[in-house]
């Protein structure tokens, strides 16, 4: 492409396209003297310092990199996000049902039990292997995050299930508050001791407070949801308010309620269940139709509401999201 030269209008008058003569260019004496003029040892130096600075920013971001810890995906197609489609269950069936041994361990006298447990105030704190460790105001969970709806199949242990429509949050957003750092590689999570309001903690059924743990590549996973309310609505005690996990490819003891503290570790924690009875209650407590507890078989399961039970699927129908965590293991020792 052929540069163009100025535009006449631009050259003053006598000046004609056709003209032969060019317009007298005035070549005006600069204002800057010798002595503004850089000394060439003075450049050199700022030179040097210059790149100095530059190199020691990348090494800088480079170690960013390095000490960084995984990063927060939570897309999830919306069949994902609905359970494929399945009926939720009624909110009496939800909140009418639980198991939740902080209370009791009749599933029926939790729902009156936990009203007596004090939800406000409460902090949740975060630490461990983080750059930024901090403590946050429940409350303050929905002004950062943008609520959604996640309708998730629950499978508990003992062979009951249920559809539930939690609302919430992904898991990994809340962590990446603090920056994880790659020495994280599990996260702890630590539920409400106050046995003055939660009576069964005044049994040594369990060891107090409860206890669960993920490793940190399953508490960043999409599925892992951070849940605060149930149909629309503040999650009710008897459910886990004010902060529970949902994990709907593992048994429903790997999802703590009411937590209160959240620990990034170097090394894999004691979990409660575990704890008590481990022959009984893995690490991973995924859901696993080929893998019976000692008492019964996981095969089957009674979905509540329903008469017939029906068919346990592996990694309780989200196999497609989550087997790539777990390629390569034994599911039946590591369950």
């Amino acid at each position: 492409m052929t540069p163009r030269g100025p535009h006449p209008s631009q050259l003053g008058r006598g000046y004609s396209r056709h003209s032969s003569r060019l317009p007298m260019i005035l070549l005006r004496k600069p204002d800057l003297t010798e002595n503004d003029v850089t000394d060439e040892s003075l450049f050199l130096d700022r030179r040097r310092f210059i790149l100095s600075a530059s190199a020691l920013l990348g090494q800088a971001w480079v170690g960013r990199q390095a000490l960084a810890g995984p990063t927060c995906d939570a897309r999830l197609d919306a069949d994902t996000r609905s359970a494929g489609g399945e009926r939720p269950n009624t909110w009496d069936e939800i909140t009418a049902y639980n198991n939740y041994y902080e209370f009791s361990t009749d599933k029926q006298a939790v729902r009156i039990l936990a009203q007596e447990l004090t939800l406000n105030p409460w902090t949740v704190r975060i630490e461990g292997e983080v750059e930024k460790p901090l403590t946050l105001d429940v409350d303050d969970l929905a002004r950062r995050f943008a609520m959604e709806e996640r309708i998730y199949r629950l499978r508990c242990v003992e062979g009951w299930s249920m559809v539930v429509p939690w609302n919430g949050f992904p898991l990994c957003k809340l962590l990446a508050l603090a920056r994880p750092t790659s020495n994280a590689k599990y996260v702890e999570f630590v539920s409400l001791q106050r046995p003055k309001e939660m009576i069964g903690q005044r049994r040594p059924s369990l060891a107090w407070p409860y206890r669960e743990g993920l490793r940190m590549d399953e508490a960043m996973h999409p599925l892992a949801f951070a849940v605060t309310g149930l149909y629309g609505k503040p999650l009710p005690a008897q459910n886990g308010a004010p902060l529970r996990l949902a994990l709907p490819w593992k048994y429903g003891y790997k999802s703590p309620k009411a937590i209160t503290h959240i620990r990034l570790l170097r090394e894999q924690p004691e979990t409660s269940w575990h704890r008590a009875a481990p022959t009984e209650y893995g690490f991973y407590g995924n859901v696993n139709p080929d893998v019976s507890h000692p008492r019964w078989s996981q095969r089957r399961e009674n979905r509540i509401g329903e008469l017939r039970k029906r068919p346990t699927l592996l990694f309780n129908g989200y196999a497609e999201q989550v087997a790539q965590l777990y390629k390569g293991m034994d599911l039946q020792v590591h369950s």
